[in-house]
């Protein structure tokens, strides 16, 4: 059994827990004492922290897909005949390898 997790399976579990964790940082806003305060505050500035990471991550591997797919076009319509070379190729062997099963 393949435990295998997608890219955005992977972002809407970080979501999810980030929802979660924001949720608790407001449930807890009616709790009195300068302890719970100094928690919530720290919990706050952490979630900003890990959100604008978050965004900025996002943002890094929206843009190097973006520069792969462009080289990848580029090549294609350079190189048209190799393209379909290799595509080939990778296709036999996906072939092969899908018969072996």
């Amino acid at each position: 059994m393949s435990y295998a997790v997608t890219d955005e399976q992977l972002n809407a579990h970080f979501k999810n827990a980030l929802a979660d964790a924001e949720a608790l940082v407001k449930a807890t806003a009616d709790l009195g004492g300068e302890g719970i305060a100094g928690i919530r505050a720290r919990a706050e500035e952490s979630l900003r922290t890990l959100r604008a990471r978050a965004n900025e991550a996002q943002a890094a591997i929206t843009f190097k897909t973006r520069v792969a797919a462009n080289a990848t076009d580029d090549y294609v319509h350079e190189k048209p005949w190799e393209a379909i070379g290799v595509a080939a190729g990778v296709g036999l062997l996906i072939g092969v390898l899908v018969a072996r099963r």
